[in-house]
C-alpha cells in the first residue's frame, strides 16, 4: 500500500492495537506500527505524538458530537432525554471500521495496564464533555454529572455490545446506545 493512500490514520490505529494485542503495548514500537500500516514514521507523526495518543484517536471528535447532541436537543428535554440526543448523535457517526476495531481495542486494553489509564482517561473527557453541555442547558451540576456518567456507561456498553454481536447485521449503533440507556435508566430508578 502507498504511503500517500488515503486512510493512513484509520489504517495507524487498526495497524497500532492489533500489535498491541499480538505482541504488548510496551514492546510495540512507532516503527511496527507504521510498517503494519503501509505509511513512514514520519506520517504517523503527522497524524499522532506518540504511540499512547493512539487509544484516544477520535476522543475530541466523539466529546463533540455527544455534546452536540445534548445542544440540540429539544428545549424540554430531561437531562436523560438531552443525553440520549448526544449518544444518537454520536451512535450515527460510528461506522463498520469502528465496530471491526471494538474486540480489537478491548484485547489490546485489556493487556495494557498503561491502555486501561488512558481508558479511564477517556471516559472522564466524555462525561465531562456531557456535563458542560447539560450545565449550558440550565441542568444544575450534580444531575448534569449523574446523567452524563450514565451517558458513557450507556456508551460503553451499547458499544460493546454492538462490536461484540452479529457480524452479518448491518444494525447501526444508536440503537445499542439508546437501549444500554434505558436499561441504565430503569436500574437507577430501582435503586429507592
Amino acid at each position: 500500500m502507498g504511503r500517500w493512500e488515503p486512510g493512513a490514520r484509520e489504517r495507524l490505529v487498526m495497524a497500532a492495537v492489533d500489535l498491541f494485542t499480538e505482541q504488548g503495548y510496551d514492546s510495540t514500537t512507532v516503527a511496527q506500527i507504521a510498517e503494519r500500516a503501509g505509511v513512514t514514521k514520519s506520517t504517523f507523526f503527522r497524524h499522532f505524538t506518540d504511540k499512547r495518543e493512539l487509544l484516544v484517536a477520535g476522543q475530541e471528535t466523539l466529546s463533540q458530537l455527544l455534546a452536540e447532541g445534548i445542544t440540540e436537543a429539544p428545549a424540554d428535554a430531561t437531562p436523560l432525554e438531552a443525553v440520549a440526543a448526544g449518544l444518537e448523535r454520536a451512535s450515527d457517526a460510528m461506522g463498520p471500521m469502528n465496530r471491526d476495531l471494538g474486540p480489537r481495542l478491548k484485547a489490546a486494553v485489556a493487556a495494557s495496564t498503561e491502555l486501561q489509564e488512558r481508558d479511564a482517561l477517556k471516559s472522564v473527557g466524555l462525561a465531562a464533555a456531557m456535563t458542560s453541555a447539560l450545565v449550558a442547558r440550565g441542568v444544575p451540576d450534580p444531575t448534569a454529572q449523574l446523567a452524563a456518567e450514565l451517558g458513557v456507561l450507556a456508551f460503553k456498553r451499547g458499544y460493546a455490545e454492538w462490536a461484540e454481536g452479529e457480524r452479518d447485521a448491518d444494525d447501526g449503533l444508536a440503537p445499542f446506545t439508546l437501549a444500554a440507556l434505558a436499561e441504565l435508566r430503569a436500574a437507577s430508578a430501582s435503586l429507592g
